[in-house]
């Protein structure tokens, strides 16, 4: 009784190592194939949640993968710590043995990343030196013109998701101690402007956007995304 009780421990044990060997293995190799599509420098971090990976592995369907990007660059604009997080992937194992794509499918893709202000600043209109997150606000700061002179302020504004990017709108303005009023209705027409980042990979597209220390944090989703459909 005692040996079959040794064995059927180094069995399972064996099982399980067995199963955390072919989690790595899958990792890896979405890793690899991500870099590969996006051109990225280095291979993300990949985790492909719950345990065991093999019965999912074999039912060709996994309930969570979170890919770990990091910098990416795409549209002429640069992002940090970019996270893709996929729900209810369906890949049948025959196609991943035979690397086919067609009816590989994920539920959901939620993208997450932070829009450096350094890269905001680069579409703003003239005049605007700085943006940042503040207790009262995202405000952009500079010269703005009043009557044909530039007169120095501070500009709170609004940013929002649309078709063409992350649109950034004014809200109110805090004319320079001592400076003249400068009216909201003008800047809103001189100082409204896009920063063109319409989607992040895998076709999500923009859905929320979060001012935050070092820059704007946003949101994308896909539902039904097909692998083969990626560009």
């Amino acid at each position: 009784m005692r040996a079959l009780l040794i064995l059927i421990v180094v069995l399972g044990i064996g099982l399980v190592v067995g199963d955390r060997v072919a989690v790595v293995v899958a990792q890896n190799e979405i890793g690899r194939k991500v870099a590969a599509e996006y051109t990225l420098p280095q291979r993300p971090d990949v985790e492909i949640a719950g345990f065991p990976f093999l019965t999912q592995a074999l039912d060709g369907t996994y309930r969570d993968i979170d890919i770990r990007i990091g910098d990416w660059s795409g549209q002429n604009i640069s992002v940090h710590d970019l996270e893709v997080a996929l729900t209810d992937v369906s890949a049948p194992l025959s196609d991943l043995i035979n690397n086919r794509t067609s009816d590989l499918v994920a539920a959901t893709a939620t993208a997450t990343a932070v829009v450096p202000y350094d890269v905001v600043l680069g579409f703003a209109p003239e005049g605007v030196e700085s943006i940042s997150d503040s207790p009262e606000g995202l405000r952009a700061t500079g010269t703005f013109p009043v009557a044909g002179i530039s007169v120095p302020a501070t500009v709170f504004v609004t940013v929002a998701p649309t078709e063409a990017g992350i649109e950034v709108t004014p809200v109110s303005v805090q004319a320079a101690a001592g400076g003249p009023t400068i009216s909201l209705s003008l800047l809103r027409r001189s100082l409204t402007f896009v920063v063109p980042l319409q989607a992040l990979p895998l076709g999500a597209r923009l859905t929320a956007i979060e001012p935050g220390a070092e820059g704007l944090h946003v949101t994308a989703v896909a539902h039904d995304v097909r692998f083969d459909d990626l560009p």
